[in-house]
């Protein structure tokens, strides 16, 4: 499979199969996997810098960045899937309650730090998209909210 898919791929299938005839941009497997690490890297890399704006009271950039941080995070996920996949399984119903959180809380923080310019709403506001975003990513490990679930009761219990 593909960057750039024009079919689904049935769930019983390698998610990088490369069999797939209808892609228009094929990649190897290696390829597919350094453009995953580095597009995660820079998206991760985007969203940490981002917080030096916040130090110089640019809430808007701030958020900007950080959200296109993360889209660039979540994004990674095509060089293995494909676009189409990608949407597929955002609202597959395992991920549709993170998927639908994740993508509201980009919109409200944006019109949050373009209107009113609170940081502190703005801060809290990215950081409910960021866990958002990883509990989207922890549906893809096997057993992964569950041992996350399990990590957290520990830690309140303590």
């Amino acid at each position: 499979m593909a960057i750039w898919e024009t079919s689904s791929v049935p769930n019983n299938e390698d998610v990088m199969d490369d069999s797939n005839p209808l892609s228009c941009v094929q990649l190897d497997r290696t390829q597919r996997l350094y453009g995953f690490g580095i597009c995660f890297i820079v998206g991760f890399l985007i969203s940490i810098l981002s917080t030096l704006s916040l130090g110089t009271g640019q809430v808007a950039l701030f958020a900007v960045f950080f959200t296109l941080g993360n889209i660039i995070s979540l994004m990674s996920t095509t060089f293995l899937i494909g676009p189409a996949k990608q949407l597929k399984t955002m609202f597959a119903p395992v991920r549709m309650v993170a998927s639908i959180v994740f993508l509201s809380m980009i919109v409200i923080t944006l019109v949050v730090a373009f209107t009113l310019k609170l940081a502190l709403l703005c801060l809290i506001l990215c950081i409910v998209q960021a866990l958002a975003l990883f509990w989207y990513s922890a549906s893809y490990i096997p057993y992964g909210r569950a041992a996350i679930k399990k990590v957290v009761g520990g830690c309140i219990d303590v």
